[in-house]
């Protein structure tokens, strides 16, 4: 029996919407790991081999189910698709395939921290607990922190989340929250200490606190209704004036944003929800979102995210893929 081998990209018209839909199916089957999976290989060889647009069709979403090609891919499927009235999986199985890696990535990551930590909440869950000292914090949902008190500093650190805290007064002993790469420092004191996407957020909602980074420099002087960014790379963005309350509305139930990107309202979102939430491009990360949400339905928020961008937010398992 001879081979004939697919013909070139050049001389295969790109296949139907119905052809690529098709072979995602047969692709997500194939690599299910199922008992099945294998009858299904068998199958799919014996499907795409009927003529070119199925070859066609399954070498396009081979190459998006790993990876490859799926930047290009989606963009031609944006301007097949400009009126967003149908999305397919084709257009979704590329950052299917990451998000599932995804989710692995991020359940390590929990584990990991909550092993280390000494204090942590779930997802969904929002908890004060006392410490030693008498201080309180007010945990968000899916945060960690871990505690290193001793006779000259009482010590914390934020693995991951957003809390804040209120300090118990004691000068012999300097109250100091480490997130990232810088510390902050209060004697007596409330503030906020957010790690998100691109940095850690610290507000000051009452008294004074001192952030220094690890990059050095003469760190700054933060007061009530007062905001400061820093990250990895040495970045200092502040102090700059907010509305401490508004900025820390999730101790309500709820989010309030102005202008703020999408990829930092997405990340909220995610310590509130099971269903991991992926940005399908750079480009959208970067889209304001303004408005008041409730947080006990992350549901909601993704459908007046989508109402009010230019985006299309598509619910599979496990997993909503904002496009």
């Amino acid at each position: 029996m001879t081979h004939t081998p697919p013909p070139s990209s050049a001389a295969v018209a790109r296949p139907s919407i119905a052809a690529s839909d098709r072979a995602i199916e047969w692709v997500v089957r194939v690599h299910s790991g199922a008992p099945e999976a294998e009858a299904e290989a068998r199958a799919f060889a014996r499907w795409r081999a009927e003529n070119p647009e199925n070859e066609a069709a399954a070498r396009e979403a081979e190459a998006l189910w790993h990876g490859l090609g799926g930047a290009s891919v989606l963009a031609r499927d944006a301007k097949r698709k400009a009126s967003r009235e149908k999305i397919t999986r084709r257009a979704l199985i590329g950052g299917g395939a990451f998000a599932a890696l995804g989710l692995g990535a991020l359940a390590a990551g929990a584990i990991r921290d909550r092993l280390a930590a000494d204090v942590a909440t779930d997802v969904n869950e929002v908890r004060t607990t006392e410490l030693p000292d008498g201080s309180r914090v007010l945990l968000n949902a899916s945060t960690a922190l871990a505690l290193d008190f001793s006779a000259t500093e009482r010590g914390v650190r934020l693995l991951s989340g957003q809390a804040m805290f209120t300090v118990a007064r004691d000068p012999a002993r300097p109250f100091v929250v480490t997130a990232g790469d810088g510390r902050t420092r209060a004697i007596g004191t409330a503030f906020d200490v957010d790690i998100r996407p691109d940095g850690v957020v610290v507000t000051v909602m009452e008294g004074v606190v001192a952030v220094a980074t690890a990059a050095g420099g003469a760190g700054a002087i933060l007061r009530a209704d007062q905001s400061l960014r820093y990250d990895g790379r040495g970045r200092v963005i502040g102090p700059q004036a907010v509305n401490a309350d508004a900025a820390t509305a999730w101790r309500r139930g709820k989010l309030i944003f102005d202008r703020r990107p999408l990829v930092e309202v997405v990340a909220e979102l995610q310590r509130h929800t099971h269903a991991r939430i992926i940005i399908a491009g750079n480009r959208l990360k970067g889209l304001e979102v303004t408005g008041v949400f409730e947080l006990d339905d992350p549901s909601a928020v993704l459908k007046t995210i989508e109402q009010t961008l230019p985006v299309r937010v598509v619910r599979l398992p496990l997993i909503n893929v904002i496009l």
